[in-house]
């Protein structure tokens, strides 16, 4: 098993990326269905129309089975190949494993999201969709810079660099705010 480690490995990260892309690209399908229900007729339900189906084919050809193939192979390599084993001694992947626990559970969310909205049913702003999407973009700068750096030992500083990340992120949102407000 050990001479496939490479392969398990490039598979693993090729659904991870069409994962988060599925991820990344269904909250902003979220938003316009959300502002879509704002429409007069019929632009509303022409709209709405074609952003379920929208969501739908990604949600179920591209973000399930990329989250399940992604997990399938993660799992291969950890508790079925010699490397594997060694990773799970490491406290960073312990935090990576963390990150991604919470990655399914923004998934599982993002579930929700999509049968609430398949339904018609608006529970959320396009503001807090907009805020939303920048979940996974967290998770994933999380989960590649302790891959890449291999350390949970500076897991403070990388929390606290999160942490601004995220503040950035937010102030970055309040402007573009205003520029579109400013813009109507």
């Amino acid at each position: 098993m050990e001479n496939y480690y490479d392969y398990l490995k490039s598979l693993h990260l090729i659904f991870v990326i069409t994962w988060f892309a599925g991820l990344f690209y269904i909250v902003r399908l979220f938003v316009y269905q959300i502002e879509a229900a704002d429409k007069p007729s019929p632009e509303k339900e022409i709209l709405q129309n074609q952003y379920r189906i929208m969501t739908y084919r990604l949600w179920y050809i591209i973000t399930w089975p990329s989250a399940i193939l992604a997990s399938i192979f993660a799992f291969w390599m950890l508790f079925f190949t010699d490397r594997g084993n060694i990773w799970l001694e490491f406290s960073w992947m312990h935090v990576k494993l963390g990150f991604v626990f919470v990655l399914y559970l923004y998934h599982l969310k993002c579930h929700q999201i999509f049968k609430q909205l398949q339904k018609d049913e608006v529970r959320y702003t396009t503001n807090f969709m907009r805020l939303w999407n920048e979940g996974a973009t967290i998770i994933l700068f999380a989960v590649v810079f302790l891959v890449i750096l291999k350390s949970a030992v500076n897991w403070i500083f990388g929390v606290i660099g999160i942490f601004l990340f995220s503040v950035l992120i937010m102030l970055g949102f309040r402007f573009y705010k205003r520029i579109r407000e400013r813009n109507r």
